[in-house]
Formats: C-alpha cells, structure tokens, sequence
C-alpha cells in the first residue's frame, strides 16, 4: 500500500514541481531577473500548493479533505517552504545558476514532505 501511494505523491510531486518551477520561470523570464528569487518562488510555491492539496488528498492518499487534514497539509508545507528557502538561499550562496538551483531544493525536499504527508494522513 505504501507504495501505491509513494507512486501517485511522485506523479503529484511532479505535477505540482512543474507547475511550481513553470510559474518561478515565468516570473523570472518576464521580470528578466529584476524580480526578487524568493517572491517569484514564493508565488510558485502558492500555485503549486493549492493544486498539490487536492491531488494529494484525492489521488495520492485517496481521502477526503477535512480541516484536520487542511491544517496537517498546511503544516507539512510551512516546514517544507522553509526547507525550500533555506535550500534555495544556499544553493545560490554556493554559485549555483538560479534556474538549476530549484532542482536540487527539490531532490531534497519531496522526501521529505512526503514522510510528513504520510504521518499527516495516515494517523488515526
């Protein structure tokens, strides 16, 4: 059952990244860079995660969406944000171009969501 499930959080995982890293790299190329990294990732962050809550809840876990599961969701991605940023900021405090840098904030964090995830949606 476990992996069922790790299998569909990767496809939501990379429907909610695309959109995630489409919209970062829609800011960046229309801004041409005078965005700030963190508003436009941010902004991508925000899109990607109302589609994520949804394909998560309904297809991933296959439950029904619920304020404990809204508040569990929410946190998992409050923490994973901050990852998220956290990872961002160093990887560019280490040289690496802006647009690669994402990628490996991602190979990082999706693990690490998805652990939170399970706990959140599967504790009875």
């Amino acid at each position: 059952m476990i992996k069922d499930e790790l299998k569909r959080f990767i496809v939501v995982g990379v429907i909610a990244t695309a959109i995630h890293y489409v919209v970062y790299y829609l800011l960046q190329m229309l801004a041409k860079g005078s965005l700030m990294l963190s508003m436009a990732y941010t902004v991508g962050y925000v899109v990607s995660l109302i589609c994520n809550f949804y394909l998560t809840t309904y297809f991933t876990f296959r439950s029904k969406a619920s304020v404990k599961k809204v508040a569990g969701f929410g946190f998992s991605h409050i923490v994973n944000y901050l990852l998220h940023i956290a990872l961002l900021n160093l990887f560019m405090a280490f040289g690496v171009h802006r647009l690669l840098a994402p990628v490996l904030v991602y190979a990082i964090a999706v693990p690490t969501n998805f652990t939170i995830l399970h706990f959140v949606y599967k504790k009875k």
